[in-house]
């Protein structure tokens, strides 16, 4: 008799659930359920979208040719905004014709990867990485080389770092500036440093820069393609209006790079999910075109809740935490508290001391393990000032009392 065959791909089966939406799913329900949780789990900023963005939207909705399909590579008008605010920003010019409308950052990336790679193809993924990128990547066939960083370096790789990990099957880094989940922003003489070897070793280079405006104090963002020319015909340039906006439910991002790829990508999404929904872009198309003026809002705001953040985890006995200098996260070593006596416990990973914070003092955090990096947790500052306050002050009452 033949043995039934398996009701689920091994494919998706081999894929956990995304561990920050968990995280935030599960303080949310507790939550509702009377629980005083505080929850550090969520990336998305917690600002309303601003009101010309939404006020775009509205009209769009009214009217009647955004009520039909549109070309699945964007909105003409959007595609050619975005190359333009590309340039605005980051100094890379791009033809609209470069440009792919994805729906969100998240599809930009997955799509990005099935469109370079195929089996067996190596990936330098540095750690701490945003939790989707390897599924993004072992989803398309590639294997994803990890390249490990720490608190020591402030999180930042080096080409000595990538070299040692090089192999003939390399294709594609992934390059990360400002950085989910560890806030490091690499500095403009680095990402010359790197995109220059990128280009000796001819592999390709798919660079996330959902995060440009969110940087702080003498740090400063700068596009990879812009600052070494000769990568721009191997590196793809992966944004969205997420985090610049607080868009995070909209679901718009983009992919920018060479023609080609491009054009390959636009034919699997002509496939996969055709247009992202023409009221979204349509907001978008706003969002993009305007100033940078509601950015700069949240960015003063998370500019103080990272310092306060950063300063009150670094009087924690065995936290290490350095001051984070993009996005909006806080990623501190708790090593110095696992394997001791808390609460009757003795945690011996970031993911036990997760679970006892929640348990214990009603606090939500993402462990490290969801980012390839034990020992970790990310905080997220975009949550109001008074509870980010109280919520590290539990956290803080709970891990002081380690022995």
């Amino acid at each position: 008799m033949a043995h039934p065959s398996p009701r689920i791909s091994a494919r998706i089966a081999a894929i956990p659930e995304s561990a920050t939406l968990a995280v935030d799913a599960k303080a949310k329900s507790l939550k509702a359920a009377g629980r005083p949780v505080i929850g550090f789990g969520a990336g998305e900023p917690d600002f309303p979208t601003p009101d010309y963005i939404v006020e775009a939207a509205q009209r769009a909705c009214a009217d009647p040719k955004m009520q039909k399909y549109t070309p699945s590579a964007g909105l003409p008008e959007l595609r050619a905004a975005i190359a333009a605010k590309t340039e605005r920003d980051s100094g890379l010019m791009v033809a609209p014709s470069q440009v792919l409308v994805t729906n969100g950052g998240k599809h930009a990336v997955f799509q990005a990867f099935a469109t370079l790679l195929d089996p067996g193809d190596e990936v330098l993924l540095p750690t701490p990485y945003w939790t989707s990128y390897p599924e993004s990547i072992a989803l398309a066939g590639g294997i994803p080389v990890l390249v490990h960083t720490d608190e020591t370096s402030g999180y930042l790789t080096s080409v000595e770092q990538l070299e040692q990990h090089w192999t003939e099957r390399t294709k594609v880094l992934l390059f990360v500036s400002p950085s989910n989940p560890t806030g490091a922003v690499y500095p403009p003489e680095l990402v010359t440093q790197i995109g220059q070897w990128a280009a000796a070793r001819g592999i390709w280079v798919i660079t996330d820069e959902i995060y440009e405006h969110l940087v702080y104090g003498d740090a400063r963002f700068v596009s990879m393609p812009a600052v070494v020319p000769e990568i721009s015909d191997r590196c793809v340039v992966l944004n969205g209006v997420a985090k610049t906006y607080a868009m995070t439910g909209w679901r718009v991002g983009w992919m920018a790079g060479p023609a080609d790829i491009i054009k390959a990508a636009i034919n699997l999404q002509s496939h996969s999910t055709s247009n992202v929904c023409n009221v979204a872009q349509a907001a978008a198309l706003a969002a993009v075109s305007g100033d940078l003026s509601a950015v700069a809002v949240m960015r003063a705001a998370f500019d103080r809740r990272r310092q306060i953040m950063t300063a009150m985890l670094n009087e924690v006995p065995g936290v290490v935490c350095p001051l984070p200098e993009g996005a909006f996260y806080c990623y501190p070593s708790v090593k110095g508290v696992l394997g001791k006596q808390i609460a009757g416990q003795r945690p011996a990973t970031s993911s036990q001391l997760a679970e006892l914070l929640l348990e214990e003092a009603d606090v939500a955090v993402v462990p490290g393990e969801a980012f390839g990096t034990d020992g970790y947790f990310r905080l997220s500052c975009a949550l109001g000032d008074a509870d980010l306050e109280e919520g590290v002050s539990r956290l803080a009452k709970l891990l002081s009392t380690a022995h």
